[in-house]
Formats: C-alpha cells, sequence, structure tokens
C-alpha cells in the first residue's frame, strides 16, 4: 500500500533538479538546428530516463541494499561476455548483441553506476577510521574499482577505463585514505607513465597523445578551434555559424558540442554553461560534505567526480588541451547511454536525500513518504 505525504518534498534536493533543465533545453535546442531527427530522439532519451528517474526514486533502496553487489557482479559478468561474445566495431569489442531484436548493448556504460552502488555498500558497511583507510580495507576496495578497470581497457575502451578510476580511487581518496598510501600511489603513478605509454597503450591511442602533444593540432581540434574563435563576445546566429551549418565542425552535436554551443552563443554562453556545471559540483560536493551518512556522501561525491571529469575532459579537448577521446558533455551531447546513467545516478541520490531517515520505511515492508 503506497502512502503519499507531502512532506516529502521537503527532503527533495530541488536545486540538482533546477540546475539539469537549462542543460537539457539547451542541448535539445542547439542538437535541433543541426539535425532536427536527432533533436527528436533526444527528447525520447530524456522521456525514458524521466522514467526511469521516477522508478528508481520510488525503490526502497537502503532496504535493498543486499542487492547492490548483486548488480556488481550482473555487470562484471556482462564486461566478461563482451571478452567472449562481443561485437566488434572498429577493432574494438564493446558490445554485446540481443538475440531477436537486432540491438546490441554496452556493457561499460552500466558499470559506473553499479561502481559506485558498490562503493557506497562497502564504505558503509566500514566507514574509514579518523586517519583514513589503511592498506587492507583500501586494498580490499580497490579490488573493486580495478577489476572493472581491467576489463573495460582490455576492450579496449581506455577513455572509459580511466573515467571509471578516476572516479573509483576520487570518491575513495575524498571519504578518507591514510596520506601514506596516497603518497605512494601518486609515486608510483608517475613511475609508471612512461611505461604504459610503451607497453600498453594501442597504436590509435598513441596517435591521438602524439597529435595533442604535436604543434599543429589535428584537422578536428583545428576546425573546433576556428568556430570558438568565431563565436566572439555574444556569438553567431543560426545563418551565420558556419562551421556547423557548413559541416566543418565535426560531430557537433556530441563530442564537440561545446564548439558549438560558443560559435552561437559567444564567450558569454561558454561562460554561462561552464558557470552552471561549477555550481552544480558544487551543490555535489556540499551534499557530501554536510551528510554523514555514507551513501549520500558516495554518491553525491561521484556524480561531482563523474560530470567534472566529462566536462573538463570534453572542454579542454575542444580547444586543443587534451587528446581527442569520445567523452561526451554530461547531459548536454547527443546520446542516450550516458544520460541515462546521470538520471539514474540523480535518481540514486534523490531517494537516499528524500528518504534517508529510518523511519521511512515501515513494518510492513511498505514505503511510507513522510
Amino acid at each position: 500500500m503506497w502512502r503519499f505525504d507531502k512532506g516529502i518534498l521537503s527532503q527533495f534536493d530541488f536545486f540538482s533538479i533546477i540546475l539539469i533543465i537549462p542543460l537539457i533545453i539547451t542541448s535539445n535546442w542547439l542538437i535541433g538546428e543541426v539535425v532536427p531527427a536527432l533533436a527528436q530522439k533526444q527528447v525520447a532519451y530524456v522521456g525514458i530516463a524521466f522514467i526511469a528517474f521516477l522508478v528508481v526514486f520510488f525503490l526502497p533502496i537502503r532496504r535493498m541494499s543486499w542487492l547492490i553487489p548483486l548488480i556488481y557482479w550482473g555487470n562484471i559478468g556482462l564486461l566478461l561476455a563482451v571478452e567472449f561474445f562481443g561485437h566488434a566495431r572498429l577493432g574494438a569489442q564493446r558490445w554485446i548483441n540481443i538475440p531477436f531484436i537486432n540491438a546490441t548493448i554496452q556493457p561499460s556504460e552500466f558499470v559506473k553506476p553499479a561502481l559506485i552502488l558498490m562503493l557506497a555498500y562497502l564504505i558503509h558497511k566500514n566507514p574509514p577510521p579518523l586517519q583514513g583507510y589503511r592498506i587492507k580495507e583500501f586494498a580490499k576496495i580497490s579490488f573493486y574499482i580495478l577489476l572493472p578497470f581491467i576489463l573495460i581497457a582490455k576492450e579496449p575502451d581506455l577513455g572509459t577505463a580511466l573515467v571509471l578510476l578516476l572516479i573509483g580511487y576520487g570518491t575513495l581518496f575524498f571519504i578518507g585514505v591514510h596520506w601514506k598510501i596516497v603518497a605512494s600511489i601518486a609515486t608510483i603513478a608517475i613511475l609508471l607513465i612512461p611505461i604504459s605509454y610503451k607497453f600498453i597503450l594501442h597504436d590509435y591511442q598513441k596517435v591521438r597523445i602524439q597529435d595533442f602533444l604535436s604543434e599543429k593540432p589535428s584537422y578536428h581540434v583545428q576546425q573546433s578551434i576556428i568556430a570558438i574563435g568565431s563565436g566572439g563576445w555574444s556569438g553567431k546566429d543560426k545563418e551565420n555559424a558556419t562551421q556547423t551549418q557548413m559541416r566543418f565542425l565535426p560531430i557537433a552535436t556530441s563530442d564537440f558540442i561545446f564548439a558549438f554551443v560558443v560559435e552561437r552563443t559567444g564567450f558569454l554562453g561558454a561562460l554561462a554553461l561552464i558557470s552552471l556545471y561549477a555550481v552544480l559540483i558544487l551543490h555535489l560536493l556540499s551534499l557530501a560534505i554536510f551528510n554523514k551518512d555514507y551513501y549520500i556522501k558516495v554518491v553525491s561525491v561521484s556524480i561531482s567526480f563523474m560530470i567534472f571529469i566529462y566536462m573538463g575532459v570534453n572542454i579542454s579537448m575542444t580547444i586543443g588541451y587534451a587528446p581527442v577521446v569520445g567523452v561526451p558533455l554530461p547531459m548536454f551531447s547527443y546520446g542516450g547511454s550516458s544520460f541515462f546513467n546521470f538520471m539514474i545516478l540523480f535518481a540514486i541520490m534523490q531517494n537516499l536525500i528524500t528518504f534517508r531517515y529510518k523511519d521511512m520505511y515501515d513494518n510492513r515492508g511498505t514505503k511510507s513518504f513522510m
């Protein structure tokens, strides 16, 4: 029996939703200018993600926490299935065919929320001591971070794997790790960089790094920089945004959508977009800092790191400050998988915040909204 109480509205975090809505509206407007059909698809993705948000939001997540390890290991199973039964495209084996419906899924996309939930589950069960996790606890949690990292990097999909690694360890270090472990990892990481470049990276990944380090940027980045520079202070109207409308700017609706934003709205539009992301990131960090509940801490700080990494890498590559990788601008670039993931994570966070008191679950196993 479901019982609704208007008191739920006092706990719901409306501010994060208010910050996300302008991203969705602006993104759809820009995508529609380039390819109207993609804008219609994006609306469908948003609708599906909204339904998924509601479903996840109303789940009794805390009472279902025993399912989290099963969800994590189920996703590991999908990654292993990619290794043995995966479908290859452009030299990468990242997809699994779904029988009878002629469709594919990319399991690496589902691992992100699964890993974040698993970290929240582990840290909630075993919170860090005052000085932070020591080597035994650190190694145990690291296993859950490194396992999907290795499986995804092997596909190869180093970009997604590194994002997962940064989110996992960024969250772990935020929660609390002894300083000696942090110093040791930083030293090892610096020493491994040249070894990784020589023996681990694939040829196409080395080419991307070489293009980034060369004096002359790649063609895609050149066109992106031209688009950004031509935007001026307040941007151009649709007809004069020639870099996008004449298709000089590659992948204007996804990977290089930030360059499109600046060409259309100029410096002021870019500043507004970056400020919106900055406020959202800081808000999520404040939720992590001022909440004692480790479920809320881990999920909110993970989302903030995820947005920061995606935004930082995407914008940096469009202006030639990072190698070109397939990292979308969060909740802005065209595509359903990334947007769906973010909405699921926000739904989990909203659920944990709104229903964070134990008396919000009654003894009959039904959920009441206080």
